[in-house]
């Protein structure tokens, strides 16, 4: 499977369009697939997948410039760097912990994220509930950088750009729109998965993506086609319907990662 281009590519835009179909790059669907479909290896998958989901972020805010202008975004510099505080120191300590767990123990660890994401997947996108901050002053501060640290670990372990979780927490703790939020996210990952693939670039399995060249930069196309493709359906499927079916997909793809050795 591996060295099938097309399986590759075609992997990649489907998975692409189903996150792009609610505004996220993929890679929490990219990573099942890595390990089951193209059976990576769990710390190849995670680092394969952070390869990829950077790629796709670092296309995916020009893409939303036209809807999202990129000076509104700048104009949010307090809640990014509040946000970076944590996350970047997260994410470096996500990756450090995830080149030292065992194989088995990575698995166990992924497929319990996959279902924390499928959770808040289904509570935690409603775009109704973007208004006031939930807290003001320093403890708006110290929430956000927790938050933030919290997400980094996610990330860097999953080897994901995190949006499923900053979305939420943009809206919920810091008011944000939930448009503005999908951009807001994205300024945020893509410097907080850098950091996180510089601590994995330390590590030997990093060596993955050299023996991968190929199979990375298809996929990634594929990925970057497919989240583009699921920009333009957005709004012809009901979030109350995809929102369910996409959190039942990675339940399920949970439970195999959790049956892998």
């Amino acid at each position: 499977m591996r060295d099938n281009k097309l399986a590759a590519f075609g992997g990649g835009t489907i998975i692409g369009m189903l996150g792009g179909m609610i505004g996220l790059g993929g890679a929490e669907f990219r990573l099942p697939l890595l390990i089951g479909a193209f059976r990576f290896g769990a710390l190849e998958a995670v680092i394969l997948n952070k390869a990829m989901s950077l790629v796709v972020v670092a296309t995916a805010l020009p893409f939303r410039a036209r809807s999202v202008p990129l000076i509104e975004v700048a104009a949010q510099w307090p809640v990014i760097l509040n946000l970076l505080a944590g996350s970047l120191l997260g994410a470096w300590f996500g990756a450090g912990w995830a080149t030292r767990l065992k194989s088995g123990t990575l698995y166990r660890i992924i497929a319990i994220l996959l279902i924390v994401i499928a959770v808040v997947l289904v509570f935690g996108h409603d775009p109704s509930s973007a208004g006031s901050p939930l807290l003001q002053g320093v403890p708006l501060l110290v929430a956000g950088a927790l938050a933030g640290f919290c997400i980094g670990v996610v990330a860097s372990l999953l080897g994901v750009a995190g949006g499923e979780l900053l979305i939420p927490t943009l809206v919920l703790l810091f008011g944000a729109d939930i448009k503005l939020a999908g951009s807001l996210s994205l300024a945020v990952s893509l410097p907080t998965m850098l950091v996180g693939f510089a601590r994995y670039s330390r590590d030997q399995s990093f060596t993955v993506l050299g023996r991968n060249r190929e199979f990375v930069l298809v996929m990634a196309l594929g990925s970057i086609l497919g989240t583009f493709l699921g920009g333009q359906l957005l709004g012809l499927v009901s979030s109350s319907l995809l929102l369910p079916v996409l959190a039942l997909i990675l339940v399920v793809s949970a439970f195999k990662v959790w049956q892998h050795r």
